[in-house]
């Protein structure tokens, strides 16, 4: 059974980028939301599998994959994100090796963030926007910016691929401050990303910052 994993940092800390009022519901409501029907349908799968009901197993797939990756993402994203002044959030200060592999890859900071932002904007209906570390051949990484839809996770089986920042483009994730701004929100959530999460993500790997028990 999974339950709600505690935010690291109170309601209102990341005001006035996100308000107490949105943090509030996200978590309490939305993440808690996907647990609860996550737990529901690994119950009725444990049913299923007992009484070896295939067609409910497949009709279960869905539903798991749907919450589970609800409650994958959130877990992420509470941990992407730190109070704005901290600093977690200067990427100079705490993250050299990824700001340095964009850098190499984008030419800038701010380069990387105007892409980013415009493929945040690009999202048609819901999802979230990533930017991963795919991992090669003989460990070759490469950064990516990539989207998944509802709430597809990102990550992968085989551990080919870390995130290593999300961000929930969701309407219920802005909605309630910035109405259809969705422009507004994309920019001033720079303010709170937690770099030394991506640097700790980024150069520890998969199995050491990504795969934990949710």
């Amino acid at each position: 059974m999974y339950t709600l994993p505690p935010l690291p940092y109170g309601y209102d800390a990341l005001e006035p980028v996100i308000s107490k009022e949105i943090m509030t519901l996200h978590h309490q409501k939305h993440h808690q939301t996907y647990i609860n029907n996550l737990n529901s349908a690994l119950s009725e799968q444990k049913i299923a599998s007992t009484a070896n009901d295939i067609p409910k197993l497949l009709s279960l797939q869905q539903k798991i994959k749907f919450n589970g990756g609800g409650h994958i993402n959130h877990s992420l994203f509470w941990r992407n994100l730190t109070p704005p002044g901290t600093e977690e959030a200067d990427i100079e200060a705490v993250a050299p090796g990824i700001k340095a592999a964009i850098d190499a890859q984008w030419g800038s900071v701010e380069k990387f963030i105007t892409e980013f932002k415009q493929v945040l904007l690009g999202i048609q209906g819901s999802g979230w926007g990533w930017l991963v570390v795919k991992h090669g051949q003989e460990q070759a990484r490469s950064l990516e910016i990539v989207t998944t839809k509802d709430q597809d996770p990102v990550v992968t089986p085989d551990d080919s691929v870390v995130p290593l920042v999300g961000v929930d483009m969701w309407e219920h994730a802005y909605y309630l401050q910035y109405l259809n701004n969705k422009a507004g929100y994309v920019t001033e959530i720079w303010k709170i990303i937690n770099w030394k999460v991506v640097q700790q993500r980024f150069s520890q790997g998969i199995q050491a910052e990504v795969s934990f028990k949710l």
